[in-house]
């Protein structure tokens, strides 16, 4: 995740900081009922989502059945990736590049489609690969695409930022299936160079042609699951315009991941999407949803009296550090936004084409 992260005052209200845009005036919104918003909110926010769709068979067993495969398990491989690539998984380094193969075999051996696009990685000068994935099975026409960014900073390993959504969304494949046998296809984007500037995801979305783009249902982005200090954040419906509440039917992404989260045992406070690989997405009008449990801003009273951890600290002490290993890692937040996450994605997979509204 770069560094536009979510803030929060002293008061407990979730904002989105943004480099080249002014701080959002209020970010609660109207999610569904299993969402509770944590903040008060004075300034108008836009409709809430529509209905969600309904809890279906695929759902309750990617909810209930774990894969023979624990999702720590990715996080392990890519820590023992950046040890022996010199520390990190930087786009561009032997380490990223084996992070790839790895990420593209786990796939692959599963049995779904995937393929290693690549784009243009302007900072770097050079093309570099990202990794996406389809079920076998579906309309092609009718895509859930979820994402994680699959390159660290320079200066860490990156297991939190973002080997926990890269983990979170093997382990949601692996418990979907190759075939889960439903009407919706469901893909898995791994974006390259997400901390030089977006290029990964941005290469993906340029390289849609209109139908393409069209046939995106919507786009759940997942980025920092494992914050050691670290919240429930869902995104997607909550802000001020659409760069942060994303087109149409992002409140109902937001509110369905909500509700998964409801069913963990986690309470889930909405705030704006910020402009990382959500952004291109938005851009392109696809309904839009995100999750993540902060970075390098501070928790407040109110979110540590209902999460937990420690009032006044950086959500992630090791954001964007060496320290950002297996270890920093809070794996019961990890555990619960994957299950969430898989969940979401099974309910979406299931529901007619058009649906998410």
């Amino acid at each position: 995740m770069r560094s536009h992260v979510p803030h929060h005052t002293s008061e407990g209200r979730a904002r989105a900081v943004r480099r080249s845009r002014r701080p959002a005036r209020c970010v609660a919104a109207l999610l569904a009922c299993a969402v509770m918003v944590l903040t008060a909110c004075t300034t108008s926010t836009p409709a809430g989502p529509g209905p969600t769709p309904p809890d279906g068979a695929l759902a309750q067993r990617v909810r209930s059945t774990p894969s023979a495969t624990p999702a720590t398990t990715h996080l392990e491989a890519l820590q023992r990736i950046a040890d022996d690539a010199g520390g990190n998984r930087a786009s561009g380094s032997p380490g990223y590049e084996r992070s790839v193969d790895y990420v593209a075999g786990v796939l692959r051996d599963a049995g779904f489609d995937v393929d290693t696009p690549t784009y243009y990685d302007a900072d770097l000068g050079r093309e570099l690969r990202n990794v996406v994935a389809r079920t076998r099975d579906g309309d092609p026409g009718a895509l859930v695409l979820a994402g994680a960014h699959l390159d660290s900073v320079p200066e860490g390993p990156g297991i939190n930022d973002d080997g926990t959504g890269v983990a979170a969304l093997l382990e949601a494949a692996l418990r979907l299936g190759p075939a889960p046998g439903v009407a919706t296809t469901v893909a898995f984007g791994f974006w390259g160079s997400e901390e030089e500037g977006l290029h990964g995801s941005r290469g993906y979305v340029e390289g849609l042609t209109p139908q393409q783009r069209d046939a995106h249902l919507l786009y759940l982005n997942v980025d920092m699951l494992g914050s050691s200090n670290g919240g429930y954040f869902v995104q997607g419906g909550a802000g001020d315009d659409e760069s942060e509440t994303g087109p149409p039917g992002s409140g109902t992404v937001a509110a369905v991941l909500g509700e998964e989260l409801a069913a963990t045992g986690a309470r889930a406070e909405p705030i704006p999407l910020y402009g990382d690989d959500d952004g291109p997405f938005v851009e392109a009008g696809i309904p839009t949803g995100g999750a993540v449990t902060g970075d390098g801003d501070t928790k407040s009273a109110q979110q540590a009296a209902v999460w937990g951890g420690t009032e006044g600290e950086v959500f992630d002490p090791c954001y964007h550090s060496a320290c950002d290993t297996l270890t920093s890692v809070d794996t019961d937040r990890f555990d619960r936004y994957t299950t969430a996450v898989a969940a979401t994605l099974a309910r979406f997979a299931e529901t007619p084409a058009g649906a998410v509204g």
